[in-house]
């Protein structure tokens, strides 16, 4: 191969490509940002610090990444950007430098119930390429192994139009692999009727136990009793086979009740209408603990669970079918892809090798193919995000990390680091939004925003190396070598929480004792099976209470002050101190105003171009009608109370003519859980992960619960933060409830009364009881990863 020559003698001048070294961003004012500027060195890693709520996300994802993102949509056709998300360019001066984005996040992945994490990676679409290449019997194309393609036939006559019409008689056959019981999904469910009616009562004599239903007055029974297909005196046990059918399967008719036209139908469709149509989270409690009962979900009896026909699950490479293929450990499933000798599909093998080798690396062996993608959390999710990327050949790329560290125990963290070090090293700009020491550590650049957070953060305090934001007056810089010390005389507990045989996923007949009235951990690597213990043996019944890391439901009209309840006594004040109606004083009913309908904005679509918001002209972005401002309760109206912090909100309700209590008390404990900047009015689509779990704990802390179930509750939070979240649960214990936390942060661990390790590995590799005891116990032994880590960490 012959190369051109090259000389030696090159210009001492630098090149005018190499000068853009540099992403310049001036006068940034998104969210809370206060005209940010910033140089941020491409190529290299740089984390972006500061308190919950002080500006990072604002800055790298709303600006940096939402600019990039917007510009390359705006390289393609109009027809092709009216099929995208539109994004309105950010509230910033100039920003200068940037390169394509990747954006990784902890959003977790859609709860589609046939959604798994092969089909949201590459993993199941090659495996069902080689399945069909070299199963055997061979049952047909990629689509046969696929339970997301259901097998179709078709016959019948055809007209071609080809010179003289003719019709000509066609058939299409089209082979799928799903399962024709459960469609897909792996379960069934069935509706437990007993939950429905009492049998040995006639509907006369009010058999139905369904909330709300009312034999006397309510017209829903009364279609059933007066309907003619079914006798109201008769017990419904008794009933004919054709009156049960008519019962519970009718299809709807019209039918006159008491002279109104009514429609009836079955009693399972009107349930599956009424009830399990709609989302469990949006309804009263209750409703959600009759819905729970009366549906029942098992295992497709047909497939097994493994969601394929038996034409899929009867196809086998030596041993193994595609069902099988996708149950194994990824890593496991590696090995197995790896002793595969078909020079026919190389190519195949080659790259199916190396995604799930990008699985093992990850530090994701221990996920199976078939595990359904919305069981992961936030940080599993993410990381199966990054598998598409580790092989990437793309450089010159800005990826976008938002705390890659959640859910991560510090053994993991290591592996992750190496992994953004690899992306760097590549020619890449890392982006990282991340609160853990361990990372911040390796960082070339760092940028710390705040001081404070909402309106009192949004500055940069601090831009420099690692030992520069050590050696800073910074809330980060001075918290960046907090250490946590063991407690060293733990609290008796009042008792026990008993567990015996624990099976769920890869839990080995788990028995442990969690002791009650004190404060446990339950810790333990990625995967190792703590949420399993945790979520599959303590079940939401009265007394515990589960805070996850799931999102909130809600639209942009939902805020803290709604979400909380606090929202219902503000209103009833105004209305009481006025002589008005309540419903005046809320946005999304009579106190609305009419141009903007309560939103305090009104949007204009502009098709494939970015729409745009601007403020109501009318009620000057307030949202209620200029009557309603006129009232007042201790010198405020309605929507400066909603644009109040919290911190405001708590001295303003707590004396005087504004004394509202049960305000004043949810109020006390959004401050508690560390929110007292949010304000009242403030969006819930606005707010990060971890400030919508702790607006949940806030809002569970007034519940009767005696348990409480929390799910790595320092998410999202910045060291100092840590530090009155560990106050907080203190309070919590001595005041007679009992905390669970799921958690890898080693100052709750040191905190702790009590910990329970799992492990020693993931998967199969874990799902045993590694260590049980007291923090110092598992210091001084140091038989754990666990207790090697929390050694360090406390400098023992």
């Amino acid at each position: 191969m012959s190369m051109a020559p090259r000389s030696d003698t090159q210009s001492s001048a630098p090149h005018a490509a190499d000068s853009h070294d540099l992403i310049r961003v001036h006068g940034a004012r998104e969210n809370n940002l206060k005209d940010v500027s910033i140089e941020i060195p491409k190529r290299r890693l740089t984390v972006f610090t500061g308190v919950s709520g002080s500006g990072k996300s604002s800055l790298v994802f709303n600006t940096i990444a939402a600019e990039s993102q917007r510009m390359i949509n705006e390289t393609y056709s109009a027809f092709l950007q009216g099929f995208m998300p539109t994004l309105a360019r950010p509230e910033v001066d100039v920003l200068d430098g940037l390169t394509t984005v990747i954006t990784v996040d902890q959003q977790r992945m859609g709860s589609d119930p046939r959604s798994t994490v092969g089909t949201a990676t590459d993993a199941n679409a090659m495996l069902r390429i080689l399945f069909s290449r070299l199963g055997a019997p061979h049952i047909g194309p990629p689509s046969a192994y696929s339970f997301n393609t259901a097998s179709v036939r078709a016959s019948g006559a055809i007209t071609v139009e080809r010179g003289a019409k003719k019709t000509v008689k066609a058939t299409f056959n089209r082979t799928g692999g799903m399962c024709t019981r459960c469609e897909g999904r792996g379960s069934v469910s069935d509706i437990d009727l007993s939950q429905l009616y009492d049998d040995s009562k006639s509907l006369s004599e009010g058999a139905f136990t369904i909330p709300g239903w009312k034999s006397d007055s309510q017209w829903t029974v009364q279609v059933y009793a007066q309907s003619g297909f079914v006798d109201p005196d008769k017990p419904i046990r008794e009933y004919t086979k054709k009156q049960l059918q008519d019962f519970l399967h009718g299809e709807p008719v019209k039918v006159k009740v008491n002279g109104v036209n009514l429609t009836y139908e079955g009693l399972i469709p009107k349930i599956q209408k009424s009830f399990l149509s709609k989302d469990k989270e949006s309804m009263q409690p209750h409703i959600r603990a009759f819905v729970e009962r009366a549906v029942t979900f098992a295992t497709c009896p047909e497939c097994d669970g493994t969601r394929l026909s038996e034409g899929a699950r009867s196809s086998k490479i030596g041993k193994i079918s595609i069902a099988d293929a996708c149950a194994m450990e990824i890593r496991d499933l590696t090995e197995w892809v790896r002793g595969l000798d078909e020079p026919s599909v190389a190519p195949l093998l080659a790259a199916l090798q190396q995604a799930l080798d990008s699985f093992v690396e990850i530090g994701l062996g221990y996920l199976s193919l078939d595990r359904p993608a919305g069981t992961l959390s936030g940080g599993e999710a993410q990381r199966v995000k990054m598998i598409r990327h580790l092989g990437s050949s793309l450089t010159d790329i800005t990826y976008v990390f938002d705390e890659p560290t959640i859910g991560l125990h510090p053994h993991d963290i290591q592996r992750m680091n190496g992994l953004l070090l690899r992306l760097r090293d590549k020619g890449n700009t890392v982006l990282v939004v991340e609160h853990k020491p361990q990372t911040i550590a390796i960082a070339d650049h760092v940028v710390d925003l705040g001081p404070g957070a909402g309106t009192g953060g949004g500055t940069v305090c601090f831009e420099g190396t690692v030992e520069g934001l050590r050696a800073s007056d910074t809330v980060t810089g001075r918290h960046l070598d907090d250490r946590a010390t063991v407690r060293e005389t733990p609290r008796e507990p009042t008792g026990s929480l008993e567990i015996r045989g624990a099976t769920a996923h890869n839990l080995q007949g788990v028995d442990v004792d969690i002791p009650l009235g004190v404060l446990t951990v339950v810790t333990g690597v990625a995967g190792s099976g703590k949420s399993s213990l945790v979520h599959g043996s303590i079940h939401d019944d009265e007394g515990v209470v589960s805070i996850d890391q799931g999102a909130i439901r809600g639209s942009r009209r939902s805020n803290p002050a709604t979400y909380t309840g606090m929202l219902d006594p503000i209103r009833k004040a105004f209305a009481k101190a006025n002589d008005v109606k309540p419903a005046l004083f809320s946005a999304n009913s009579e106190g609305a105003c009419p141009t903007c309908n309560g939103v305090g904005v009104v949007y204009t679509d502009l098709a494939m171009m970015a729409g745009v918001a601007t403020p109501c002209e009318e009620c000057e972005g307030r949202r209620f009608q200029a009557a309603v401002l006129q009232y007042h309760l201790g010198g405020r109206d309605i929507s400066e109370v909603l644009a109040m912090s919290v911190t405001e909100a708590v001295e303003f309700f707590g004396q005087g003519e504004a004394s509202i209590p049960a305000a004043h008390r949810i109020l006390e404990r959004l401050a508690d859980v560390g929110l007292g900047y949010l304000s009242l009015g403030q969006p819930l689509t606005t707010l990060s992960g971890g400030e919508r779990q702790r607006l949940k704990l806030a809002t569970h802390m007034g519940g009767k619960g005696g348990v409480y179930v929390l799910d790595e509750p320092t998410t999202g939070l910045h060291l100092a933060d840590v530090e009155q979240l560990l106050g907080l649960l203190d309070r919590l214990v001595d005041s007679g409830k009992s905390v669970i936390v799921v958690e890898h942060h080693q100052a709750v661990m040191a905190h702790a009364d009590w910990i329970i390790d799992l492990g020693p590995g993931a998967g199969h590799d874990g799902g045993r009881i590694v260590f049980e005891g007291t923090p110092a116990d598992l210091v001084a032994a140091r038989s754990t990863l666990t207790g090697e880590h929390l050694a360090a960490y406390v400098g023992a």
